[in-house]
């Protein structure tokens, strides 16, 4: 007997056009007050460019895979996500004719859910995390078993993955191109693909470039225990592979509610704004422009404010979270180490480690924001 080969979606299904929404987004100076008054600081508006700022990531790897022979024309594509990545490769899907399969987990958002589904990606949601890695390890035990039963599929695995931090070269062309001088840099880590992208392009023009690394309480990547965290798309409770410690000068540890805070003045003030990751990189990239007179500081804001309406816009849910109901953070407090504290709200740390293999032992909690 002779079986036909499976049926696979036509290249018409490819939409190369859209290539040319992405990329090529603005900066913008800020002088909003985060919470104080600061001499401002620039930001690129990646909320500007389709998919958002994770598009660039996506393209990178679905095309990597492509040119190796790894994504086959037509072929599914896989991933795990908290939703920014999910919009990232449902653009991509589309602009080069690949169905994509998203297991996200059920703390998504309903709207991003509705958003994804939207876009033509499909949903796997995990109902429970895992008793190690949290929410993370349980989307991937639930991709693995997609993948499994998926002929042809194909996983890009964004924190391991190096043409994630390679998609972002053209960003750090485009920031060359748009400031005449920087001094510090301020960086969301997730995944660590942005900040593993621009550092070394940015550093071979300004060799004394100072990179100032911003995660979520909560979060396992620069040393401190993993717990479950509010905040999506910043942070991790996994170590993944695409984060290079050593690029970074410090750490700060940012709660939601600083989040929150600094996100609603951005809208108020300036019309910019966005998620969580934004707000985190406002507050701090405002701190650095304080605390280093005359530098010039720049971030990226990752998105904007839309996916976002049903959480840190909206008034019932931040009062439910306790997020503007108790005063936050207006400077962080400094630790020395990572392993010697845990931090629950806005934390400093000048030694930046590498957690894979440590001990964590003799930590003390710190609520963390001096106010």
């Amino acid at each position: 007997m002779t079986l036909a080969p499976p049926e696979r979606r036509a290249p018409a299904d490819a939409n190369p056009h859209l290539l040319a929404l992405i990329g090529r987004t603005p900066v913008a100076h800020i002088r909003t007050d985060l919470p104080h008054r600061h001499p401002g600081f620039w930001a690129k508006l990646e909320c500007l460019s389709a998919g958002g700022m994770k598009a660039r990531a996506a393209m990178s790897m679905l095309t990597g895979a492509r040119r190796r022979g790894e994504l086959r024309p037509g072929a599914p594509v896989v991933e795990s996500t908290s939703g920014t990545m999910g919009i990232g490769l449902a653009f991509a899907g589309q602009t080069l004719g690949h169905p994509v399969v998203l297991v996200g987990d059920t703390e998504l958002e309903p709207s991003m859910r509705q958003l994804l589904r939207t876009y033509g990606a499909r949903l796997e949601l995990v109902d429970r995390p895992a008793a190690q890695g949290g929410w993370q390890a349980a989307r991937i035990s639930r991709l693995r078993e997609v993948l499994a039963r998926t002929e042809g599929a194909y996983w890009p695995d964004q924190y391991n993955n190096p043409d994630n931090p390679a998609g972002y070269r053209a960003m750090a062309a485009e920031l060359i191109g748009q400031l005449d001088h920087l001094d510090v840099l301020v960086c969301s880590v997730g995944t660590g693909g942005h900040s593993a992208g621009l550092v070394g392009p940015l550093r071979r023009r300004w060799p004394r470039l100072k990179v100032i690394g911003v995660d979520s309480v909560g979060s396992a990547i620069f040393g401190q225990p993993a717990r479950p965290r509010l905040m999506r798309g910043l942070g991790s409770s996994i170590h993944p592979g695409n984060v290079r410690h050593g690029v970074f000068d410090e750490v700060h540890w940012v709660g939601p509610a600083e989040a929150v805070d600094a996100c609603r003045r951005l809208a108020r003030g300036s019309f910019v704004s966005g998620g969580w990751s934004t707000g985190a990189v406002a507050l701090v990239s405002a701190w650095a422009a304080r605390a280093e007179p005359g530098a010039v500081v720049a971030t990226v804001f990752p998105d904007g404010p839309h996916r976002y309406l049903g959480t840190v816009y909206d008034d019932d849910y931040c009062l439910a979270h306790g997020l503007t109901t108790t005063p936050v953070a207006t400077r962080p407090l400094e630790i020395s180490h990572p392993h010697t504290a845990e931090a629950f709200g806005w934390v400093r740390c000048r030694t930046v480690v590498d957690p894979v293999g440590a001990s964590a032992a003799g930590r003390v909690p710190v609520p963390g924001g001096a106010v």
